[in-house]
Formats: C-alpha cells, structure tokens, sequence
C-alpha cells in the first residue's frame, strides 16, 4: 500500500474509533499546536534556535551540565535537555536566559508505567522544567496495545497541564512504516505537541525518510523533533529540509559554527 493511501487509512480508522468512544468531546484530543501556535520553534530565525543541546549520558558530571548550559546560553539554542536529576540546576543556569529547560521522561526504554512517567513529569515541571520529551512504550506498540499507547501520551500530557510542551519519542528505527504512522496519529490525538526519532540509545536514530513520514502523518502545525544522529550541519539541514522543527543534538556548537561560516559568504555577497 502506498504511503499516502496508508497515512489516510489509519487515521481515518483511529478518529473514527476515538469518536465511537468519546462523542463530541474527541476534538479535544487534537493538538492544541495550530495555525495559531505560538511556540518558539515556529518562529525560529536560524538552525542554532532549533536545537536541543542533550547531555544525557549516565556519567554526565555537573561540571559537563553547566558547560552546555554556558554553550546554550551563547549559541541561543532552543533547549538544554538532561535527566531529570538536573533539572533543579539547569533551571537555574538557565534563568533569564529564554532558553528552555527540557527533560526526558521514562527514558530510555519508555517501559516504566504510566504513573511512573506521570509522577516523573509534575516533579521535573515543578523543579523547572519547560518541554518533556517522553519515551513512548514500544512493547506495547509491537503488541498493538494501542489503547494504552494512547492512554501513556495523554497521561503525560495531562501531567503537564499547559505548563510544558510534550514531545512523544518513538525509536522509530524498532518500529515498521505503519507503526510510526499510528504513533503519530495517536501522539497528535492525544495532544502531545511534537512527536520525536529517537533517543539516541537504541540501534539507530534520525533518518530523512522518517522525518518526512512523520510530517506527512501530522500535518504542518505539528512539532517534529529529528534526534539520533544529528551530528553535522549538512545532517542538521537535511533534517530540517525533510520537515524537522526541533533537532537534538549533542553536537549542537559544531552544527552552530558551522551555520555561521555557511552565512558569510551570503553576507559579504549581499555588500554589493
């Protein structure tokens, strides 16, 4: 089946269901992440502003945690995203500074329990922070326990409360093409504001192809994050030409610097 006719197949299928269980009151499922949005993402100015700087490997010291708050803060990135531990320091580095704190949530398999998850976000919102990007329960997908992948998404999001955007991580390289459409027609029913590649911690991370699925999945308003892999400007740029809004990255200074050597040559063409 061709992607398209398969993107208008399962979504259609999943309204049609949550309708039959909700009523009227399915339309509140939908992102609230519209033409009217005013997230930051959709006003961005250059690549450096649609990074999330990650640090989250498990040795990750305070003193490498406030050396990529400091880069942040000098390059404007759109997120510093750490565990949820670092939160309380992030939050204060970065006070004042209008980069956002973003911390990931049952990470990095997506197997703890929804309450876990729920319990995880109110705590991390109330210690600072701004965006949370939950791992998705994969086991549950490859079941097809798509019920409780829905009640997990809309779990967190409720937790969230408006206080801080929620971005869905799928691995996408353990899921098939039909999986990732389901996630993502689930993920934006469910509210969540972006749906995300990858952790960075399986067998594979961001590919063009899945960005550009994703974007065709939900539509043009939605977040959608490119993470795994993103190591360089041209990787960086590909992403981003394939619809991604949002980039994480540890490699987020060099993707910068180069983006700026990449702006001089324009510059100085445009002083004649």
């Amino acid at each position: 089946m061709e992607i398209e006719k398969l993107i208008e197949k399962i979504t259609e299928e999943i309204y049609r269901k949550i309708k039959d269980e909700m009523g009227d009151s399915a339309c509140s499922l939908t992102s609230s992440c519209g033409d009217n949005c005013t997230c930051d993402v959709h006003n961005a100015q250059d690549l450096a502003s649609l990074i999330d700087h990650t640090l989250l490997k498990q040795d990750a010291t305070e003193d490498q945690i406030r050396k990529v708050c400091q880069e942040a803060r000098e390059y404007k990135f759109a997120s510093v995203c750490v565990n949820p531990s670092y939160v309380p320091l992030v939050a204060e580095l970065l006070r004042g500074s209008g980069v956002k704190v973003c911390c990931v949530i049952g990470f990095p398999l997506g197997a703890t329990t929804t309450k876990t998850k729920v319990f995880e976000t109110k705590e991390v919102i109330e210690n600072g922070a701004q965006e949370i990007d939950m791992v998705i329960n994969v086991g549950a997908i490859k079941s097809g326990n798509w019920d409780f992948v829905r009640n997990d998404i809309e779990s967190v999001v409720i937790a969230a409360g408006g206080k801080a955007l929620v971005k869905v991580i799928f691995e996408t390289c353990l899921l098939n093409d039909e999986e990732k459409v389901r996630a993502c027609t689930i993920s934006k029913q469910a509210g969540a504001d972006f749906v995300k590649t990858s952790t960075g911690f399986s067998t594979g991370g961001a590919t063009v192809e899945d960005i550009k699925l994703m974007r065709r999945t939900v539509g043009p308003n939605m977040g959608v994050k490119a993470s795994g892999g993103v190591k360089d400007y041209d990787t960086a740029m590909a992403m981003v030409k394939a619809g991604a809004t949002r980039l994480g990255t540890s490699s987020g200074v060099a993707i910068a610097k180069k983006e700026k050597e990449s702006a001089v040559p324009n510059i100085k063409k445009s002083l004649y």
